[in-house]
């Protein structure tokens, strides 16, 4: 019986990492990024609604449509200057977007950079950008804390509006301006730390 099993697994394996070779990404889904020279590099990044990813030293780069050999050598490219030779970058998708529509119980909220469980998160409705943080496991150590964005797109016009805020200030109890209720569509956005930040 365990050698059955184990034989319909090994079967498996190949159709598995063939169907995760020729997968277009799609907005919404978390990727899983290694970056073999430089193991700090390695997180998990949100494909945002435009279909870029948000990466340490490659900046914003086209994922959605592309497969994830294409986002490797994309990423290993636009982070060559950095590196005496391209490095070397492994793709894979963590997560693949869940639902696109919300059942009217939640709204869809983004959350990408330095946090730790980026990704698509499923929020009631009343959820504050502070508790949606808190859903994301917090900051990496590497997140930029006094510049946290939230990015909203004027459903009017489409326009985008960003609200920054100030963590650090909030921790020493300061008042958290602006709107901070999120609706759906929201992107919590955690840049990177500068070197001396």
């Amino acid at each position: 019986m365990l050698r059955s099993i184990i034989a319909f697994i090994v079967l498996l394996l190949p159709v598995a990492a063939q169907a995760q070779g020729n997968y277009a990404i799609q907005p919404g889904d978390v990727l899983a990024v290694e970056v073999a020279e430089d193991n700090q590099l390695s997180r998990q990044v949100l494909v945002l609604p435009d279909g870029r990813i948000s990466f340490p030293f490659a900046g914003t780069v086209r994922a959605a449509g592309m497969t994830t050999s294409q986002v490797e050598r994309a990423l290993s490219s636009a982070m060559a200057d950095d590196f005496a030779a391209p490095p070397t970058v492994y793709v894979s998708v963590a997560r693949i977007n869940p639902a696109e529509e919300t059942d009217g119980d939640t709204i869809n909220v983004y959350l990408m950079g330095e946090v730790m469980a980026p990704g698509l998160k499923e929020v009631k409705p009343g959820t504050t950008l502070l508790q949606a943080l808190s859903q994301a496991g917090g900051f990496s150590k590497f997140a930029a804390t006094k510049r946290v964005q939230l990015r909203r797109a004027d459903p009017r016009g489409g326009r985008e509006h960003v609200y920054r805020y100030n963590y650090k200030a909030l921790t020493r109890g300061a008042a958290l301006p602006g709107s901070v209720v999120l609706r759906e569509g929201d992107v919590i956005l955690v840049p990177e730390r500068g070197l001396f930040e």
